[in-house]
């Protein structure tokens, strides 16, 4: 049967949408591919139980696009039009700046907006979809490519995601970028968060749109304003910060909790447990408690592009328009003004008195803004910036080949099934309840198994701990049977040593057991062979 396409396109002018949007029908299958014109864009494919039911479902997603305003096009008539990147202007320090005390930098490449700093590892990333971690040592340690541009990194608990220019949110956790979140290709992210496996996604027109764990829209909202820059969230709610205000939604229903106006353009948002901070271009920084009320401003000489806090709001951060950052106290007071010598901070994270920042230029910068360092910096004594190289580590690509689980591997088996034209994904090995499991979207396929290290609960929903192998052949079933036999007590990230040994014994047993009984079998049939030869002889005499 002839495959039948349809392909679609929708570009606006002014720096609006320019996307496409194709569906594919073969036999029971229909495949759509989306994304931006010039792309190769994602693509998903989904069987259905004929080929009229997959015929009426791509007739349906078409209509769809079609009210959106897309158009039949003729694919590459239409040039690729550069992502439109965060409107800011960088202008160098004012005279007299005291040059910041900068330990180490890193030159990405390209403008900078993605970054994260834990007890191991510094990351970046930039427009171009480059991801670097970095030691605190500044020594490149790990590398990703992406399909499009870095907006934002965030962690939620153990797991860190990158929010793209390409309408995904990718899992950064192991060692191979997996798609964790599919997002409306209408949409064009500005800023990602991440709750307990809830996400919240500010774009572009000012909107909101909240996804469940499984990717399911929970609920959709417009702000009052556009360009929303920040999106904060916490047990009680989602904050927004947008061109001309900030407010908080409810997660159950999106239920408008409060609003403030502003008279700035939010530009970034930083949390702590009872604080909100926006950075604005009205050249402050806002301070509101998480019911709306405003606490305290601190102002800066100019527009503010990046904020932060030490813990329960000790000292407050600002990075602004011209190459400098700030430090405040708690009343509001300034501290010093130190300029970063790298360009104006797009984002920034305060650990450990040090001060990290990405900048307009795409340098990772690690500041020392201890007391000590500040006082030899205002004295006209700073230390020699440490330039690190990109060196030679190889960066690990979506889509790249996983590792195959071998016959003694231990962990948890998970498979894939398909529940209302949906594939999701669900524990396979015994002692664990019947909750679907948070999983790539990438690689999920009806009927596949995998093997992961281990698996938490997670408010009625379980997250993958450690690797992801694939089971084929022999090694699946030899897996499936081993972990079959194991008690119940999940094999998790947590568990013993002595009970994850005495797994792998059972895992390698069954694998020598089935390899025994194959070569057993073969003997019984070569002597049943060599019988039947002998009989026939004896008959001919």
């Amino acid at each position: 049967m002839a495959e039948k396409r349809t392909y679609l396109e929708l570009s606006e002018a002014d720096g609006g949408s320019h996307k496409f949007y194709e569906v594919t029908v073969a036999g029971s299958s229909v495949t759509t591919r989306y994304g931006r014109i010039g792309d190769p864009g994602q693509s998903k494919t989904v069987k259905y139980k004929s080929p009229a039911e997959a015929d009426a479902e791509a007739q349906k997603a078409v209509s769809g696009k079609l009210k959106k305003g897309y158009a039949a096009a003729v694919m590459g008539q239409r040039a690729k039009r550069s992502v439109g990147q965060r409107r800011t202007t960088s202008a160098t320090a004012a005279r007299g700046t005291t040059r910041a005390p900068v330990l180490w930098r890193f030159e990405t490449g390209n403008f900078a907006l993605g970054i994260f700093i834990d007890d191991d590892l510094c990351w970046v990333g930039n427009q171009k979809g480059d991801v670097y971690a970095l030691g605190h040592d500044g020594q490149v340690n790990r590398r990703f490519k992406l399909p499009d541009g870095v907006m934002c990194l965030v962690r939620d608990e153990e797991w860190l995601y990158c929010g793209c220019n390409d309408g995904n949110v990718y899992d950064l956790t192991r060692k191979v970028p997996f798609v964790a979140y599919e997002i409306s290709e209408d949409l064009s992210i500005y800023w990602i968060d991440i709750h307990a496996g809830s996400l919240a996604v500010s774009d572009a027109n000012g909107g909101i749109t909240v996804l469940d764990h499984d990717c399911d829209l929970l609920w959709q909202k417009k702000s009052a304003g556009d360009s929303g820059w920040m999106v904060r969230c916490d047990d009680d709610g989602v904050y927004h910060g947008y061109d001309d205000g900030i407010c908080a939604y409810d997660w159950k229903a999106g239920k408008l909790l409060w609003s403030q106006k502003l008279k700035g353009c939010v530009m970034f948002g930083w949390q702590e447990p009872t604080t909100l901070y926006a950075g604005t271009t009205d050249d402050v920084v806002l301070a509101y408690t998480k019911k709306g009320k405003l606490v305290r401003s601190y102002k800066c000489d100019t527009s503010v592009y990046s904020c932060a806090a030490a813990a329960d709001g000790k000292y407050v951060f600002a990075g602004d328009s011209s190459s400098s950052v700030y430090c405040f106290d708690e009343a509001g007071t300034r501290l010093w003004k130190l300029d970063t010598t790298c360009g104006s901070a797009l984002s920034m994270q305060f650990f450990k008195d040090k001060l990290y920042i990405v900048t307009s230029s795409g340098t990772l910068a690690c500041l020392d803004v201890s007391e000590a360092a500040i006082v030899a910096a205002k004295a006209g004594t700073v230390p020699k910036t440490k330039v690190v190289e990109q060196g030679t580590t190889k960066a690990a690509n979506v889509g790249d080949t996983l590792d195959a689980a071998a016959a003694g591997a231990t962990g948890v088996l998970v498979e894939c099934y398909t529940e209302g034209g949906k594939v999701r994904v669900r524990p396979k090995s015994p002692g664990f309840k019947d909750l679907n499991v948070q999983f790539p979207r990438n690689i999920r396929t009806a009927g596949a198994t995998y093997l992961v290290d281990g698996l938490v609960e997670t408010g009625g929903f379980y997250r993958v701990t450690g690797q992801i192998r694939t089971t084929t052949g022999a090694s699946a079933a030899s897996v499936a049977k081993a972990l079959s036999k194991v008690s119940s007590k999940k094999v998790s990230k947590a568990a013993a040593p002595a009970e994850s040994k005495k797994v792998a014994k059972k895992v390698a047993k069954v694998a020598t057991k089935t390899a025994t009984k194959k070569t057993a079998t073969k003997k019984v049939a070569a002597k049943k062979v060599a019988a039947k030869k002998t009989a026939k002889k004896v008959s001919k005499r």
